[in-house]
């Protein structure tokens, strides 16, 4: 083996050894950043600093500890009739903001969706786009209006196509019964598998073998 080579093989190895590592060092000292440039404002306007003599670290971990406290309790009031008619009066408010109302909405469906095993999604299926051959995830959202059934001859539904790693960003399509494939994920597992570009598979089993994919025709 030549000095070259020897050099690069081991550099290469090096690589892929050091550089896993440094790049999460990277991405921790950057949400930590984040972290601490989102919990300063409110340890300045509390005076925490003071109360844990200036220690900032301290501080910071003590406004962390209160905001997950206070989520937490959020969440628990969430579950009861109470708290389900008093937030549920704030989503409300949000709704009426045009542009806000889309962001909300969307992030707020996916979220629910990955955190509950219910969701407002009717079901996960494959629908080949952009062209034939390829599939992609989507979640059926309902029917398609009647003029779109009118002009595929047939009914069809509307699918939203989630991007990855991105779900809150996508499309909406409307697909013929007869080209879009149930599948066995739930929305929850679904999501999770766009969120981790394919990575975090469940035990679900992705399978679109012919005999499959034309019981799921025959069945649309």
């Amino acid at each position: 083996m030549s000095v070259n080579s020897f050099i690069k093989n081991n550099f290469l190895a090096g690589l892929v050894l050091v550089g896993p590592l440094v790049a999460t060092i990277v991405i921790v000292r950057v949400l930590l950043g984040w972290v601490g440039g989102f919990l300063d404002p409110l340890i300045r306007g509390t005076r925490l600093a003071v109360l844990t003599a200036n220690n900032v670290l301290l501080a910071q971990l003590l406004t962390l500890s209160v905001l997950v406290a206070l989520v937490t309790v959020l969440g628990y009031i969430a579950q009861w009739s109470v708290g389900q008619r008093l937030f549920g009066k704030t989503g409300h408010l949000v709704t009426f903001v045009p542009v806000v109302r889309t962001i909300y909405g969307s992030i707020r469906q996916m979220t629910t969706s990955v955190v509950n095993r219910q969701s407002d999604y009717e079901s996960v299926v494959y629908v080949e786009y952009p062209r034939d051959g390829v599939y992609q995830l989507g979640l059926k959202t309902g029917t398609s209006p009647a003029d779109v059934s009118e002009a595929a001859g047939e009914s069809a539904s509307s699918v939203f196509i989630p991007g990855s790693p991105n779900p809150t960003q996508g499309m909406l399509v409307m697909v013929p019964e007869s080209r879009t494939y149930e599948s066995d994920l739930s929305v929850r597992a679904a999501i999770r598998l766009l969120m981790t570009t394919g990575m975090a598979q469940s035990d679900d089993i992705i399978r679109l073998d012919e005999n499959e994919v034309g019981g799921a025709t025959d069945a649309g």
